[in-house]
């Protein structure tokens, strides 16, 4: 699996955490099932998991926040996000059709496993791309029992991007896209925290694809790396981001953390046309909300006036994380024929982008 920094470039100012993985966040767990076959029909789906405190996290929740840049897109369970501040369980990203079932199955998933809840007020947050170019969409692909593999799978370490979970089938900027990550360290004068961003990447056109601010989309024509699809139809897609970090942020500090998705994803090059869907999500775990609180919560918060380099970092993070789904990602042929290409790693290395 290649990355943006195997190929010796980078991007921002803040040096990444040890794996440049979301799970530099101490805790967090990201799970994957990835479902590829072509019969009875064609699927390249799956669905993606992170648990912010791995199996502690439905009891032990979490403050979040979340941000719509453009809103064609589903991301459920936001209304009680906003209510609350407070986020427990798990988050998941899958296709556009499958969103439904994947959330049922994580309620189903809580009972079963007997995990604390609230017996009401326990909605998962589920969010989707489409993979409808490569995937066969008039078939139910996915059942409960993969999305139990993710969530039981769901672990630390290294997380594999590219072709794999959610991403399984997606488009990014004409190139193969799908599940990518990065890290951030992050110094503030009230001390040094870890800052995380996945994405599922499936916007942008060619043409608008920069890398450190050069067009670098237009020097691999057509005619190098074939196209899929006409740029109104690329520019109709989405992307989701999630950040996470262990800086102690209350709701509307996560809520300002996920704003900053935008401009890391405009580095990239994509600008939230009118048919497509940029819906961010934002995590602290530093505080530890109960499930069945008997007593007040002590909770520690982030001077705002400390927060600077959290937002750059979080816009730094999400921009290193969809370079790296791209480079991780590797050519899929799906429904019909339909082939997307990876984007070239020797071309990204090679092209001048300075004069």
């Amino acid at each position: 699996m290649t990355r943006l920094r195997d190929l010796n470039l980078s991007l921002g100012q803040h040096p990444p955490g040890p794996l440049n993985a979301i799970t530099d966040v101490p805790g967090l767990t990201v799970g994957h099932a990835t479902i590829v076959r072509d019969q009875p029909a064609t699927a390249r789906t799956g669905v993606t998991v992170v648990l912010p405190r791995g199996r502690d996290s439905w009891g032990q929740r979490c403050f979040a926040a979340s941000h719509t840049f453009n809103g064609n897109g589903e991301m459920t369970g936001l209304h009680y996000v906003h209510e609350t501040g407070i986020f427990g369980g798990a988050f998941a990203i899958t296709n556009t059709y499958e969103l439904g079932m994947v959330r049922d199955a994580l309620i189903r998933y809580m009972f079963e496993h007997d995990l604390p809840n609230s017996g009401g007020n326990d909605l998962p947050v589920v969010a989707e791309t489409w993979d409808g170019w490569l995937s066969d969409l008039s078939v139910a692909h996915l059942t409960a029992a993969d999305v139990y593999a993710a969530l039981d799978s769901a672990a630390g370490g290294a997380v594999a991007e590219g072709n794999v979970g959610g991403g399984t089938g997606m488009i990014c900027h004409e190139f193969k896209g799908g599940i990518g990550t990065s890290s951030r360290r992050v110094r503030t004068k009230s001390g040094e925290f870890m800052l995380g961003a996945l994405v599922q990447a499936n916007q942008g056109s060619r043409e608008e694809l920069r890398l450190d601010g050069f067009p670098i989309g237009r020097q691999i024509p057509a005619d190098i790396v074939p196209t899929v699809w006409g740029e109104e139809f690329a520019s109709s897609s989405s992307i989701i981001v999630l950040l996470a970090t262990d800086a102690p942020l209350l709701p509307a500090q996560c809520r300002r953390l996920a704003q900053r998705a935008t401009v890391g994803v405009a580095q990239v090059g994509s600008y939230g046309h009118d048919a497509s869907g940029e819906i961010f999500f934002a995590l602290s775990t530093a505080n530890v909300i109960p499930a069945h609180a008997a007593e007040p919560v002590a909770v520690r918060m982030l001077p705002n006036e400390h927060i600077n380099p959290l937002l750059d970092a979080a816009a730094e993070a999400t921009a290193e994380a969809i370079w790296n789904c791209l480079l991780a990602a590797e050519t899929m042929t799906g429904l019909d024929g339909h082939t997307v290409h990876a984007i070239p790693h020797e071309l990204v290395r090679a092209i001048p982008r300075h004069p």
